[in-house]
């Protein structure tokens, strides 16, 4: 919005930047935060070595975010390591995820036939161009289901999990029976991000999460936006059933538009579910990860008997967000039954033994209108899903609530060029 000219207020209760999806430092203040009576243990190292996500996910090195950062040049601000490994789980063991034809004929997550029927697949959905017809193979992108896709290609049903799970990235199945576009694109996504760095599609930014609100911030206040941490928010001011402005501490900030997280607005959200996660310290890599520093380990709900997938995203020492020797596991999913720790058990077991554990389970809010009227625009709570992709929908939605036009990455841009002059690089 400031890169669009407008006037920008940025007001957070909190003091650290990022609200729900910060990074928390030092350790000490982690074990504050879950209530924990003691202190961290002298075998942690020192707490502000620390940098711990309150809700963990990864870039993909070819999504959205990405290319958001890199046209807004928030990408000067931060550096990003690639993650080492993908991993799925089949009948309780891990295996990596085959990312290329090579790894996929070594695989030992299917038979050797139904390898090259998989590399054929993978051949399709790679040449596969919706502009053109040529490429189709008799599929209609429009009409043909992921479910007859699959057939087509006469692949059973541990592949299906994989692909539509570990390389699609579906938290359910529902996607079988619906028009197959999206799933090729999907699919796509996962093996051109791939194909930039090698070892996985997903990024990392050194010293955590928190670092990206704090990218965006920056950019923000280039183009004059303005930022208070730590200013409390006491009542939301409307008049004619439209927002006129924001009061905080005796003063009333005015506005014509305001953007915030559900918990500004408890009256505008609906609850649309939970979800559960779980931060473990360990001191050692996650077993059969080939004592990968960083890794993401995918559970497929028919391997579990679940109708949402479990997510699993390690990190450590070599992002600059735990002590020397240390990793941080942070597991997730949507919240099925009513003892959610019970659901995320076969995740755990794969982490043992686990130094500490911060058990976290947050509602899910999305808004209950589309802000027209009252031109306030609420962002949905962040998802189980351990990427930003589904977050950047969001923001993309809320940018064309707010503006009525999509928004447009190629004019972000140019405005850029604008301000910064044309790249040197």
């Amino acid at each position: 919005m400031s890169v669009n000219g407008k006037k920008v207020l940025h007001m957070d209760r909190n003091p650290y930047y990022g609200g729900e999806s910060s990074s928390i430092t030092p350790l000490e203040e982690l074990y504050k935060r879950f209530s924990l009576p003691d202190s961290p243990p002298e075998s942690m190292g020192r707490g502000r070595d620390w940098n711990v996500d309150l809700i963990p996910k990864f870039l993909m090195a070819n999504g959205q975010l990405v290319k958001m950062l890199l046209y807004t040049e928030v990408t000067r601000y931060l550096d990003f390591k690639v993650v080492e490994g993908s991993f799925v789980y089949k009948g309780g063991k891990i295996y990596k995820v085959p990312s290329t034809e090579t790894e996929a004929l070594a695989s030992n997550l299917m038979g050797m036939f139904e390898k090259r029927r998989f590399r054929k697949f993978l051949v399709f959905v790679a040449n596969f161009d919706e502009n053109d017809p040529k490429t189709f193979e008799g599929v209609d992108p429009k009409t043909t289901t992921m479910r007859d896709v699959y057939k087509k290609f006469d692949l059973g049903q541990d592949v299906i999990d994989f692909t539509g799970h570990a390389l699609a990235l579906y938290r359910t199945d529902d996607y079988l029976d619906v028009a197959c576009l999206e799933t090729i694109n999907r699919i796509k996504l996962y093996s051109e991000s791939l194909a930039r760095y090698g070892k996985s599609p997903y990024l990392y930014p050194l010293y955590g999460l928190g670092e990206l609100p704090q990218g965006f911030a920056r950019l923000s206040a280039i183009y004059g936006g303005t930022y208070m941490l730590n200013k409390p928010v006491d009542e939301i001011v409307m008049e004619d059933g439209h927002v006129i402005g924001v009061k905080s501490e005796g003063e009333v900030a005015r506005c014509k538009q305001l953007i915030c997280d559900p918990s500004y607005i408890p009256d505008r959200v609906r609850k649309a579910g939970q979800v559960i996660r779980v931060i473990c310290i360990l001191s050692h890599p996650i077993k059969n990860t080939n004592d990968a520093n960083s890794c993401q380990i995918i559970i497929p709900q028919n391997q579990v008997n679940r109708n949402s997938d479990i997510y699993v995203c390690m990190i450590s020492y070599a992002h600059n967000v735990a002590a020397q020797g240390k990793y941080i596991a942070i597991v997730s999913t949507t919240v099925e039954t009513s003892e959610p720790e019970a659901e995320i058990e076969p995740a755990l077991e794969l982490l043992e033994p686990i130094d500490q554990k911060f058990v976290a389970i947050s509602d899910l809010y999305e808004p209950t209108d589309d802000g027209t009227e009252s031109q306030i625009f609420a962002s949905r709570s962040y998802d189980a899903t351990t990427h930003f992709e589904t977050t950047c929908n969001d923001i993309k939605d809320i940018y064309k609530r707010m503006t009525g036009s999509d928004f447009d990455f190629e004019n972000m841009k140019r405005k850029q060029n604008d301000v910064f002059g044309e790249d040197e690089q």
